[in-house]
Parts: structure tokens; sequence; C-alpha cells
């Protein structure tokens, strides 16, 4: 259900592996990426986390054809189980959150319900020309307000253009998606993976620790609601950082005019 693989040293490439169904989400497919991740946040070589679909689409979402029992839910109401079933899915937002490593979405193709969730729950996002976005559940007559993407879409779009994407839950393509400022670039899809590793590469040129804490402490920025809060958490990650061999390091590269060599120290 999900491949990791190193397609660039200290990069580890996630692969959601249901082709035959576009990837779309059942209990394994979800169990096996919760395990990935929590096997890359211990793997201290992974410096990066690309994030794709198997086949011609990144993730269409909940799999409408049966997603499957949560385990130990068996016996339960199905009340019960189905919000079961929403926690664990949902759980995937934070979870990405929480990684040290920042995660790249190559979207290789269609993103829909949960897929379009994973997407915006990524810190950086690139799309293949083929790329098709949407918040899928008002379709069918759910609410589009799922898996974090209440929280997320407006944050990364704006407030007015994600009611507009939300209410209509219409399908838009990857120029659309680079012009509102979802995706960071949109590239031939023949080239989706080297630009993810190009972009990787440059991450890659930043010590450990300074990456870890740049995406921490700006993914808790966007939940403190005031900014001397957000200027108090950024004086102690700084002081913290400071006193690291790798800040060191950085220092006597620069002056000395070549590459750091970095050990997260």
């Amino acid at each position: 259900m999900i491949l990791v693989d190193t397609p660039a040293p200290s990069v580890r490439r996630i692969t959601l592996n249901r082709p035959d169904k576009l990837n779309a989400m059942n209990v394994e497919l979800i169990e096996t990426l919760h395990r990935a991740l929590d096997d890359l946040d211990t793997d201290r070589d992974c410096r990066v986390v690309v994030l794709t679909g198997a086949g011609r689409g990144f993730c269409a979402g909940l799999d409408l054809g049966g997603y499957g029992s949560v385990g130990g839910t068996e016996d339960l109401g199905p009340v019960q189980r189905g919000f079961a079933v929403q926690q664990q899915i949902a759980a995937l937002i934070p979870r990405l959150r929480r990684l040290r490593q920042p995660v790249i979405a190559a979207v290789n193709g269609p993103a829909s319900g949960g897929g379009f969730a994973l997407v915006l729950g990524s810190d950086i996002r690139i799309a293949a020309r083929g790329a098709r976005f949407n918040a899928a559940f008002v379709r069918i007559g759910l609410s589009a307000c799922d898996i974090g993407t209440s929280w997320l879409l407006p944050r990364i779009v704006g407030a007015g253009r994600a009611h507009e994407l939300m209410l209509t839950g219409r399908l838009f393509g990857a120029d659309e998606a680079s012009r509102i400022g979802l995706v960071l670039d949109v590239v031939p899809d023949d080239a989706l993976l080297a630009r993810a590793l190009e972009e990787a590469e440059l991450i890659l040129a930043n010590s450990p620790m300074g990456v870890h804490m740049t995406k921490e402490v700006m993914w808790s920025a966007l939940e403190i609601p005031g900014q001397q809060a957000a200027i108090d958490l950024e004086n102690r990650t700084q002081i913290m950082t400071s006193v690291t061999a790798d800040h060191r390091e950085a220092l006597r590269a620069l002056s000395e005019r070549r590459a750091p060599r970095f050990e997260d120290r």
C-alpha cells in the first residue's frame, strides 16, 4: 500500500501505492502511511520527505467502495466505527505537521477529498501539469470541512478563495493552483520528481536542526493568535540553535567559502 525509497541522498520518497484505485484511502493504506511516517521520524539520515502517488493519481480521497474497519472497533455501533475511521484519517494532518522533516507533496495527478488534505498538510507543494484538486465531499452531501481542510486551505490561499473552493467542490487544475498560491510550481509530468528533488537539495544545504526548528515554529506561528507570542517563540528557538555545533560549522564554512558539513550536533 505504501512504498518508501531513496531517490537522492537523505531524501525519502513515500509513494501511495493503489494505482488501480487512484490511490484511494482504505484502512490498509492509512495504517501503513502512519507507520511509514513514524519510521521516518526516527530515521536520522532522512532530512526531506517527498510524498507522491503511484500511477496517474496522487490520491482520490476516501475509497467509496469500502474503507474497512479500524482495529478493535468491530463490536461498536455504526457511529462509533465511523468516528474511529474519521479520526484515523484526520490524524495524518497533525502527524505531517509533527514530522521533523519537511514534506514536499509532488502532486502527480488528481488530489481529491482526503488526498487534497494531504497536499494541504505538506510543507511545500509542487504539481505536475496533469494534477487536479478539489474538496470533494461537499459533492456527495457531506461537509467539505474535513481532515483539516477548513483550517489549512484559508491559510494557504486566503479565506475568500477557500470558501468558494469548498462551497462548490469544483475541480481545478494545476495552473489555477499555482495562480492562487496553492502550489509552488507546475512542471511537465515527467519532470515532477526532478523538480521535487531540486527543492529538496535547497533544503539539504541547511542544518538539520535549523530546518526542523523552522518547520516547527512556522506551523506554531500559524496557530498563535498574537504577534508577540510568535516573536517570543522565535527568540527562544534562535538562542537554542545558536549554541549548536552545526551553527559554528555553518559560520566556518561561510568564511572559508565551502559547503558546510553538518552532523546534527
